[in-house]
């Protein structure tokens, strides 16, 4: 067969015949010798070692010439032809075909390890048949196993390390992986892939609470309020995010649901309000935060309200107060913003009215920010009524610029006309009298309902910002903790003190830094000064 596995057309030996074939014609009539012996002489002659001039030629010394086969040869025996089971032979073997014989398995298992040059090697194993040295009759014994080769030690730079209980291996951070390359110290073999990136530094840390314990509540929301199809209108969300940057400043405000109101499937009783209004330099952007109060049924629906009516009533005198803060009139800044306040709560009494509840019930602590867009303009303005705190963060010290405001009773001096004075129109026996005709005026026989319980006091600050100042506002659930422990305020500190105020989701993350003890809802606004 050929080398593509066809059988060849003709005999292998035509070639031969057709070249002495005594059938054919002669070429011509020559005096020299053509006989089919002269030839056969003459081409063995040619090529045989004679004709070459080596031992045996005629210019040899006693040679003997080479023994030529007989060109008449017996033609092959006749080819077989193959079974289909059986495989080709190699002659007959394509080139894409396997090598005749047996297929030998071949390891794809890495080459072992040269052996170390202290262990010696095995003597060499004698073929099949051969004596050993010493050995009399019998098969040969066979040959002794060569010593398992030890694993080289781990490097010095990887100890081995000490086992350790589960539980306290549970309460540890999870161990950096070995860089590539490292021996592991239990089995020696190295450690593939390229060594992950080092954690880079990250901006907050994984602090949950400060204090000794952590708090009685969960950290996520577990229960959410009830509420009736007729109500849909005054749902309130758990958490409310928001921020701004105008001239100088960047704003953040956060609105957080309390531990304790998470846990009982309790409205937020804390709202609040972030808006802008005007344009330009002219603008201005009130931020007002409100209270409801803590037994109230309807408390965030009162806090809701407030923050409403007073954002509506800035609204309508924004142009006013605008200017009035860039001009520095802080006294027509305090008579007009309390009056706005006055109507607000005028409002929430007569909804409380509306409703069939008593003032109190339907009430809200109310504290505002008043901020000016305009970048020459660093006066901020501070107002409201109730409790909360406002707070200064300056070279990384906390201040409180809470408004003093007396206490019930502690008023000093002497009485003042319209204020701790009686009257200039009752007598001494507290009768009024009728200036004009000087007569006496008797009691009323109706009994009138009590006296309103003392409204809270107004509360007013404004103050000129420096670069680097951050200013907190905030309601009465971040004000107590601040006030009463201080690892959170030096937690805080820390964390906006850097030059760069922080994202949405990291102040998110500063306000809900949980205490024990202080489970309210949190409300917090924090502008930083560029």
């Amino acid at each position: 067969m050929s080398q593509q596995g066809e059988r060849p057309a003709a005999h292998e030996d035509d070639w031969w015949r057709r070249l002495y074939d005594e059938t054919a014609a002669d070429a011509g009539s020559t005096n020299a010798a053509d006989s089919l012996d002269d030839r056969f002489d003459s081409a063995s002659d040619a090529v045989g070692p004679a004709g070459r001039g080596g031992p045996g030629g005629d210019d040899g010394d006693g040679g003997t010439d080479a023994a030529v086969p007989d060109p008449r040869t017996p033609p092959a025996p006749p080819v077989r032809a193959r079974a289909p089971w059986e495989p080709p032979a190699e002659a007959e073997r394509a080139p894409w075909e396997p090598p005749s014989g047996a297929a030998q398995p071949r390891d794809l298992a890495a080459p072992p390890a040269p052996a170390s040059p202290l262990v010696e090697a095995p003597p060499p194993t004698p073929p099949p048949g051969a004596e050993r040295p010493g050995t009399v009759d019998g098969p040969p014994p066979a040959p002794a196993a060569p010593p398992p080769v030890p694993a080289p030690p781990p490097p010095e730079h990887v100890p081995p390390l000490p086992r350790r209980p589960v539980a306290e291996r549970a309460e540890e951070a999870p161990e950096e992986p070995a860089p590539a390359g490292a021996l592991d110290s239990g089995s020696g073999a190295a450690l593939a892939g390229p060594a992950p990136a080092a954690p880079g530094p990250t901006s907050r840390p994984g602090l949950m609470y400060v204090g000794d314990r952590p708090p009685t509540y969960d950290a996520e929301p577990t229960a959410l309020p009830a509420t009736t199809p007729q109500e849909l209108d005054g749902l309130v969300a758990d958490t409310v995010l928001d921020g701004a940057r105008y001239g100088t400043y960047t704003l953040r405000a956060a609105s957080v649901r309390g531990d304790s109101a998470r846990f009982r499937g309790e409205p937020r009783r804390d709202a609040l309000l972030t808006v802008r209004f005007g344009a330009a330099e002219n603008a201005l952007v009130l931020v007002a935060v409100a209270s409801g109060a803590r037994a109230a049924e309807g408390a965030h629906l009162a806090a809701a309200d407030a923050c409403r009516w007073i954002g509506g009533a800035v609204g309508r005198s924004h142009a006013r107060l605008a200017e009035d803060i860039r001009a520095g009139r802080r006294a027509d800044l305090k008579s007009g913003l309390q009056r706005l306040t006055d109507r607000s709560y005028g409002r929430l009494r007569a909804r409380a009215a509306e409703l069939g509840l008593e003032p109190h019930d339907y009430t809200a602590g109310l504290r505002c920010l008043l901020l000016s867009a305009d970048p020459d303009c660093r006066t901020r303005v501070f107002f409201g009524v109730g409790g909360g705190g406002l707070f200064r963060l300056r070279d990384g010290v906390w201040r409180d610029l809470e408004p003093d405001v007396p206490a019930s009773g502690a008023v000093t001096g002497e009485p003042v006309v319209g204020f701790g004075s009686a009257s200039p129109e009752s007598g001494p026996h507290g009768d009024r009298l009728t200036m004009d005709l000087g007569i006496t005026t008797p009691p009323s026989p109706y009994i009138e309902s009590p006296p309103p319980p003392p409204a809270e006091p107004f509360r007013f600050r404004a103050s000129v910002a420096r670069p680097g100042d951050t200013l907190l506002l905030c309601s009465t659930g971040l004000a107590e903790p601040l006030r009463g422990e201080p690892a959170l305020a030096d937690e805080l500190a820390e964390r906006w003190t850097p030059p760069e105020p922080p994202g949405l989701a990291a102040f998110l993350a500063d306000t809900q830094l949980r205490v024990k003890g202080y489970a309210d809802d949190r409300t917090s606004v924090g502008v930083w000064e560029a």
